[in-house]
């Protein structure tokens, strides 16, 4: 191995480390705590060493975004390839997709509530995110309904799935409802 290859390895290394102590210092104690003098300290390197990964906390978002994009599209073709038939494949995706928002609340911060700098919906939205919303329409597609764009019923059923995630984390929706709400939303939008 070149000493390049390994200068380029502990990069990456390093980055992962940034990512990793930023994602579970925001899971422990709220995006708030997270600043680049405590990621120092806590991964024991000097601020410059960060800053030379990242620019500030908004591209550490974006890191953290992109790793939880990448986590939730395996868990949701997880659940929904062990679903038989679209309406069962609808439920599994949707209970996926509350259980990935409730199980990483800071994660789930980054992806959809913090600016992280990332393109939604645009030809220079990075990969990850292409992939977790490939992985909502695969199951979505064949629900949609005639006459119905499979691409706009998805960001319509992702939406209320945002929505009963930030609404039920929030304790506007009590969570013991949640199953019923599934239910619900699977048969007023979902045609199957």
């Amino acid at each position: 191995m070149s000493v390049q290859e390994r200068k380029e390895r502990e990069r990456a290394s390093r980055e992962r480390l940034i990512v990793a102590t930023a994602r579970e210092l925001a899971e422990q104690q709220g995006w708030d705590a997270v600043t680049t003098r405590r990621l120092a300290e806590r991964i024991e390197y000097s601020q410059p060493v960060l800053y030379s990964h990242f620019r500030g906390k908004r591209e550490i978002i974006g890191a953290v975004a992109l790793e939880g994009a990448a986590e939730m599209a395996v868990a949701l073709r997880a659940a929904t390839s062990a679903a038989d038939g679209p309406r069962a494949r609808v439920t599994a995706l949707a209970r996926a997709y509350l259980h990935f928002a409730e199980r990483n609340p800071a994660v789930y911060d980054a992806m959809f509530q913090l600016d992280g700098g990332l393109a939604f919906a645009h030809e220079d939205t990075p990969q990850p995110l292409k992939d977790a919303f490939a992985a909502l329409l695969e199951s979505l597609d064949e629900v949609a309904g005639d006459g119905v764009h499979p691409a706009l019923f998805t960001e319509v059923f992702w939406a209320a799935l945002h929505g009963l995630a930030t609404l039920t984390r929030e304790g506007r929706l009590p969570p013991e409802d949640t199953e019923r709400r599934v239910e619900l939303l699977v048969d007023r939008l979902a045609k199957v």
